[in-house]
């Protein structure tokens, strides 16, 4: 009995909106990977699969096929076709099903309206036909982590009207964001206050917990560590997909640690091993 229990899978399904959201789940699923000893091609490599007998913590994040490819419990959603393209073409594209990388024609041009109420309203249907596909097979469904920008018109309009059919369609899953919200100094459009503002609203009632990011922060952290891609270091991207893996990892690990993902242990699990770090601007963390 406590082997079957040990054993019980806790799958969380990550929902990556937009261009940030999408970005950032690339850096994410790479960390994940490296975690797990997956490989570009979603095979586990020979090494780990030889020393890690008996270990399916990789369940929470990852689905194991007939063939031992492990596909990750993710979705992809852009309105537009450039930065998933980028996901198809790229040093994961085998890591993927298609069906996970979703797209539309026509981007959202920084408009909230046009992410909620009428090009994200055609794509809606069907990310969540793929979600269910997704969570059907699923035994221990814990919940679901939301990748998305407050500034964007897809990452705030298209995100807000998702998160109220996940509370309509899985109304006692958890539900997590990890957002990016807009700093002035790195702004690429001058509307992006009132798509925050608008999502902010819509989300509250939707959200269990919201994890923000200020971007200009997590540029100057990086600015201070040297980081930059470009000098051969972690971008901003690296920095917010560590903060989303330090705070699942007592569910996607194996560990007895806590079998749920509880708002309350979640809080003060951030404050406890410093991923406050991330918000605070020109701070020395030790994790960096």
């Amino acid at each position: 009995m406590e082997n079957n229990k040990r054993r019980t899978k806790r799958e969380c399904i990550s929902i990556h909106v937009g261009q940030a959201g999408v970005q950032i789940g690339n850096a994410c699923w790479e960390l994940y990977c490296l975690e797990h000893g997956i490989q570009p091609s979603g095979h586990m490599d020979d090494l780990r699969a030889a020393t890690n007998f008996g270990d399916e913590s990789y369940n929470t994040f990852f689905s194991e096929t007939s063939m031992g490819k492990h596909v990750p419990r993710a979705i992809y959603v852009d309105l537009e076709p450039s930065v998933v393209d980028e996901v198809r073409t790229g040093t994961y594209r085998q890591l993927f099903h298609p069906e996970q990388l979703v797209n539309g024609k026509e981007d959202a041009a920084n408009n909230y309206a046009r992410g909620h109420y009428t090009v994200g309203k055609e794509q809606i249907d069907l990310v969540l036909d793929r979600i269910r596909k997704m969570a059907d097979p699923c035994t221990g469904l814990q919940g679901f982590l939301v990748f998305h920008s407050f500034g964007g018109g897809t990452g705030s309009g298209f995100s807000s009207l998702l998160m109220e059919r996940l509370s309509v369609d899985y109304g006692k899953k958890s539900k997590l964001e990890f957002a990016v919200y807009p700093a002035p100094q790195v702004s690429t459009a001058v509307v992006e206050p009132y798509n925050s503002i608008l999502t902010t609203h819509t989300t509250l009632e939707h959200s269990d917990c919201a994890f923000m990011v200020d971007n200009e922060a997590i540029y100057d952290i990086c600015r201070l560590y040297a980081l930059r891609a470009r000098s051969g270091g972690r971008s901003p991207k690296r920095r917010k997909s560590k903060m989303a893996d330090r705070l699942t990892g007592p569910v996607s690990q194996s560990s007895a640690v806590k079998p749920t993902l509880p708002m309350g242990f979640i809080t003060s699990y951030v404050i406890v091993f410093g991923a406050q770090g991330l918000y605070c601007r020109g701070c020395r963390s030790s994790f960096f």
